[in-house]
């Protein structure tokens, strides 16, 4: 497993996952309306992209298996987010990109927390997050971007911040 920036080849493999009803339900973008263009165009963005960080997460053949990003990255924080195909879930992907890019957050970018929400009607991503030892908190104290006050108060959210991150806690 590994990350690297995204490439155009891994278009397909993403449209595949933003058509998949089963993965993209419980999300807050609507997908189903997303075409192979709307992905070329994601990837391009991605590599000029000052504010957000998106990676691939690729299997040892090098194919496509995930996103994870970290958005709205500023000096101190960034919003973490991952979308993987169906036939990547529970084979460690998600676990691995999520630990590399929170390590790279920290100790790559400096950043002092990180941040991301669920849908609670996400039970599958949430017994994800809680079994790997993230930690749930409160109502973010700032409007996040690109969240509504309705969205806030419905998310379930968690926050991990550097103080608090063990590299090994979360290998």
């Amino acid at each position: 497993m590994k990350l690297r920036k995204l490439e155009r080849k891994d278009a397909p493999f993403m449209l595949e996952w933003m058509h998949d009803s089963a993965v993209v339900e419980n999300l807050q973008t609507n997908f189903a309306y997303k075409s192979i263009r709307d992905c070329e165009a994601f990837i391009n963005v991605s590599r000029i992209d000052k504010e957000n960080i998106h990676l691939a997460i690729a299997d040892s053949k090098d194919e496509y298996m995930g996103t994870v990003s970290l958005k709205h990255v500023t000096d101190s924080e960034a919003e973490f987010a991952i979308a993987m195909r169906r036939s990547a879930m529970g084979k460690g992907y998600s676990k691995y990109g999520m630990k590399e890019i929170i390590r790279y957050g920290f100790c790559g970018l400096g950043l002092e927390s990180i941040y991301w929400c669920v849908a609670p009607e996400n039970r599958r991503a949430i017994r994800f997050y809680d079994k790997n030892g993230y930690q749930r908190t409160g109502l973010p104290e700032k409007c996040p971007k690109g969240y509504s006050p309705e969205q806030i108060g419905h998310y379930v959210w968690y926050k991990m911040e550097r103080k608090m991150y063990k590299e090994n806690l979360y290998s």
